[in-house]
């Protein structure tokens, strides 16, 4: 086979059970081996191809299965990209190939469907239907049959490739859409890894810390309902005559609230902190709520199905539906402080925290192209500039700044507002102009061309009929729609620094042997590093975040800052 045209040829990439087919521009080939992921990673560090799949997760997360340090270098992830150029989150094949070559979704395969006529759908062994769709028998992974239906499946992914990079490349954005969609991709391919590495934990720390909230691991159902019945009489005490409110509900609760002479509108915890010195029942009941969410979401099946061998596993996505945050399961993205503690590395090791600072207003004055505000992100701390640049406190800075990307005009907010638009008028303009086109219903783009698909308001327009409430409830929905527009262009924007930012440092690592990536948390990374490397691992990670934000700012440069800490624990880290 005849690759070496140099690091970074496009190579599609399709393994399954009996080996490894592989595609180029030019000619296709198939391997027969079993262990495709030692083929790949051959051919990964011999010619460094850029890898072309249908999916990170459905090409990748076999091989890591069955070869968990696997570690390929760069990819095209059609599912990736598919979702940057499309927004949303639905990116099986068929709905890839359909936006690659213009076909109506409506038109796209399912197993059994029936045509307009009541007939079955038309049949053909070949891989596309008459009209330019795939297959059902093919989206649905007929192609896994044999080796040569694999090639085909390689070939058709290099079309798809060259189509979605086309496209790429023709959309207008503020940065560079094609460093994007590489990014994205490497980003699909770090989501694979972080399931398959897991992180560590010490599973003694975290019961403890599990036994604080709840008590200790029930022996059987009855003793798990006796301790359910303990932690409810911690609050119910306080009302004799209640015993029977079920504090899961939250009209219950209302009501038990009343008894109180606590008159509140819902139960949200924010609502009742305002309530603490009003009841003996209130500080109760958050407390309950606090061991409860441990008791249902953080307690020891938690721990039991989700740490296998001292690493808390769970499956990611590199991108939402909305902006493109990358999310994970098992809790992995919403642990509870109390068990940070328990995240720990493991013998000879240390973990490496890197947090990004004030990481949004940053990526404002980034994609906005605001120089006032580039320059006040010379300042480790944007908001002081800010805050003198106002006239103001630097609390009443920073609530003016989150009001600008939040969209909040009452109160303080308002007030500050008025100051932003003098102060910083391109960053403003640039949110307004987000803003202005939620309230309208078109969808948005990101700095790196994200689509952000806005949603239709039952009803459309409101009618002129319509009730004074439905008026008012049509013009809340229509401003809630500016607010998340608004937000979306600079969450968005700052996610995809993270993951070109992530990208790099996964990059270095590899290279170098220093560690791995073991948590992206928002605008936050976790390695676990050998510990003799910890200071090489903690300056690969500023030097990629310099590196990083050179490329990807396309106007004035801006400042970007990461607070690094090398710690044993997570906990330890500053927060």
């Amino acid at each position: 086979m005849d690759l070496t045209r140099g690091p970074g040829r496009l190579v599609a990439a399709v393994p399954t059970a009996d080996g490894v087919a592989l595609a180029t521009a030019d000619e296709g080939w198939t391997v027969r081996t079993d262990d495709p992921a030692s083929t790949l990673a051959a051919l990964d560090g011999e010619l460094r191809p850029r890898w072309v799949w249908w999916s990170a997760r459905s090409a990748l997360a076999p091989l890591l299965a069955a070869r968990p340090g696997l570690r390929l270098t760069r990819c095209w992830d059609l599912a990736a990209v598919h979702r940057l150029l499309q927004g949303g989150s639905a990116d099986d094949p068929a709905r890839v190939w359909a936006a690659c070559h213009g076909l109506d979704v409506g038109g796209l395969p399912a197993d059994g469907q029936l045509d307009l006529l009541g007939g079955q759908a038309e049949e053909t062994d070949g891989p596309l239907r008459a009209d330019g769709h795939l297959a059902a028998d093919w989206a649905g992974g007929a192609w896994a049959a044999d080796l040569e239906r694999a090639r085909l499946w390689a070939r058709l992914a290099l079309d798809a490739q060259g189509r979605q990079e086309e496209r790429v490349r023709a959309r207008r954005a503020g940065g560079d859409a094609l460093t994007t969609a590489w990014s994205e991709s490497a980003a699909a391919l770090l989501a694979e890894e972080l399931a398959s590495t897991g992180l560590p934990v010490d599973v003694a720390e975290a019961e403890r810390v599990v036994a604080e909230h709840v008590g200790p691991r029930p022996r059987d159902a009855a003793s798990a309902a006796a301790l359910r019945r303990q932690r409810d009489e911690a609050v119910l005490r306080h009302l004799p005559g209640h015993d029977d409110v079920d504090l899961r509900s939250p009209a219950q609760v209302r009501r038990l609230l009343a008894a109180a002479g606590l008159d509140v509108p819902d139960t949200r915890s924010w609502r009742l902190e305002r309530l603490l010195g009003a009841h003996p029942v209130v500080p109760a009941l958050l407390a309950w709520r606090e061991s409860d969410r441990y008791a249902t979401t953080y307690g020891y099946r938690w721990l039991d199905e989700n740490v296998v061998a001292g690493r808390l596993r769970g499956r990611w996505s590199a991108s939402d539906g909305g902006a493109g945050r990358m999310t994970a399961q098992a809790g992995l993205h919403s642990l509870p402080a109390a068990l940070r503690t328990a995240v720990r590395a493991e013998p000879g090791h240390l973990l490496v925290r890197a947090d990004l600072g004030q990481v949004e207003p940053r990526v404002l004055a980034a994609v906005s192209g605001d120089p006032a505000l580039a320059r006040a992100a010379d300042s480790p701390d944007l908001y002081a500039p800010v805050a003198a640049r106002l006239g103001v406190e630097r609390s009443a800075a920073k609530v003016a700044v989150l009001a600008a990307m939040y969209g909040q005009t009452s109160g303080h907010a308002g007030r500050a507002l008025e100051g932003m638009q003098r102060a910083y008028p391109a960053a403003m303009a640039y949110l307004e102009a987000a803003h202005a086109a939620g309230r309208r219903g078109d969808d948005v783009h990101t700095h790196g061309g994200r689509r952000v698909r806005m949603w239709s308001l039952p009803g459309g327009d409101a009618p002129a009929e319509a009730s004074p409430a439905e008026h008012a409830a049509h013009r809340a929905a229509v401003a809630a729609r500016g607010r998340f527009a608004r937000n979306a262009v600079v969450q968005g924007a700052a996610a995809e620094l993270f993951k070109a930012w992530a990208a790099t440092v996964r990059l270095r690592l590899a290279a170098t042997g220093a560690g791995e990536i073991v948590l992206c948390l928002h605008d936050e990374l976790l390695l676990h590093v050998p510990a003799g490397r910890a200071a090489e691992a903690a300056r690969h990670v500023q030097e990629a975040l310099a590196e990083t934000a050179a490329r990807w700012c396309r106007g004035p440069q801006v400042r970007f800052v990461a607070d690094v800490a090398v710690v044993e624990r997570w906990s330890e880290a500053k927060s």
